[in-house]
């Protein structure tokens, strides 16, 4: 699924949720959807439970470092 089309989804269940539901349940979904997103991030390996206290620099040596394993991984 594409960012565009995860967008779309998160856009109307926060309207619905708006709609239906007013301004708490749209604060409600919001958050439950950021959490949900963090939680899929670390399942992914995209973010480490220190991705968010550690510096820029560090991220993109360690973004490097993961890529050149891969790479070296899949020859």
């Amino acid at each position: 699924m594409s960012r565009a089309m995860a967008g779309l989804i998160a856009g109307m269940a926060l309207g619905f949720a708006g709609f239906f539901g007013g301004f708490g349940a749209f604060l409600l979904v919001a958050a439950l959807g950021v959490v949900g997103l963090m939680v899929g991030q670390l399942m992914d390996g995209d973010l480490g439970p220190g991705s968010l206290f550690r510096p820029r620099d560090d991220q993109q040596r360690i973004r490097e470092d993961r890529r050149r394993v891969h790479e070296q991984w899949l020859r």
